[in-house]
């Protein structure tokens, strides 16, 4: 396949989806026997996803010790907000696996977005001993991925400047398009793209109408996050338009 070609695999519903993405994820850590580095989303589609690496039957396939977690976007809230992306995947699995230095959260009690945006870059370059991305070496061996119903991508909104960003790797977003209307930190379209492997999880009838667009190529953020490896779309059969009777 093409890099950057993204592949379509249909699951039957929300918990055969999540039970795919885990597989996948899982062959990724698979895949490396040195530093993991998976790059976490926020909203409630990877909810049922989280669950799974957290419970009995997967934690114990996850060599801790050697994965590290971050994050691509976030809502510029307190830890203790409830809206906070990495505070529920800390409560839903990491908090009760993660080595703690491991976890990464984006820091929202700098003065600003943009501040919170260059400390994390900077936690990102140390991390990966490099302040310029080498094609050749990923900084992420995963990246989750979802669409919003306007068809943006973790906080890179369509119209919105921060979707041109090409040299910064994480950048401030002072106003959503969506709701919730919080300022937001992002990473850009090229950090999102230097991965393995760049996974999309898009489930739901609610779904259904952003992901039509997208398979009919409308230049949204959704549709240019690419992975310089391999970008995978994983819906459930909900969110596929009518006229998509099962996988391609």
């Amino acid at each position: 396949m093409a890099a950057g070609q993204p592949k379509l695999i249909v699951a039957a519903d929300a918990e055969a989806l999540a039970q795919a993405a885990a597989e996948r994820v899982m062959a990724r850590i698979g895949a490396n026997p040195g530093r993991i580095a998976i790059c976490l989303t926020g909203g409630s589609g990877p909810k049922k996803l989280y669950q799974l690496l957290g419970s009995d039957a997967w934690r114990g396939r996850i060599p801790w010790e050697r994965v590290h977690w971050f994050i691509g976007d976030e809502r510029f809230v307190p830890e203790s907000d409830p809206l906070n992306n990495m505070a529920v995947a800390r409560a839903t699995f990491l908090d009760r696996n993660a080595l703690p230095g491991h976890i990464h959260p984006m820091p929202t009690t700098a003065e600003n977005p943009d501040a919170g945006a260059g400390a994390y870059a900077h936690e990102l370059q140390a991390f990966y001993g490099a302040d310029r991305l080498d094609p050749a070496r990923p900084l992420f061996d995963v990246v989750l991925m979802g669409a919003g119903p306007d068809g943006h991508t973790a906080s890179l909104f369509p119209g919105y400047p921060e979707i041109e960003e090409t040299r910064r790797w994480v950048i401030g977003v002072p106003k959503a398009n969506v709701a919730p209307f919080v300022p937001r930190v992002s990473l850009t379209l090229p950090a999102l793209a230097s991965c393995r492997e760049m996974l999309f999880e898009i489930a739901g009838h609610d779904k259904q109408p952003i992901l039509t667009r997208l398979l009919n190529g409308e230049n949204l953020p959704a549709l240019r996050a690419r992975s310089n490896g391999e970008t995978v779309w994983l819906v459930d059969r909900a969110a596929l338009p009518e006229e998509i009777r099962g996988p391609r």
